[in-house]
């Protein structure tokens, strides 16, 4: 039983975590940026931490919001 219950903690953790970076990355976009298409917070949502960390750096030398998101970079 205490395998399972700090399995499910650690999950919780885990999605806080992402969450947060979401959150964070979120009102960095909306504030280089300004209101975001749905799509991009859809890519937000949907993304891992890995994906997030790499957008969060690329908004510091992006000059659009479609060269955050890209794939070519």
């Amino acid at each position: 039983m205490k395998k399972y219950f700090d399995q499910g903690r650690q999950e919780g953790r885990q999605e806080g975590r992402l969450e947060g970076e979401i959150r964070l990355l979120l009102r960095l976009l909306r504030r280089r940026f300004g209101q975001l298409p749905g799509w991009a917070e859809e890519r937000l949502r949907q993304a891992s931490s890995a994906m997030l960390e790499t957008w969060s750096e690329r908004i510091l030398t992006a000059s659009t919001l479609e060269e955050v998101f890209s794939e070519q970079l």
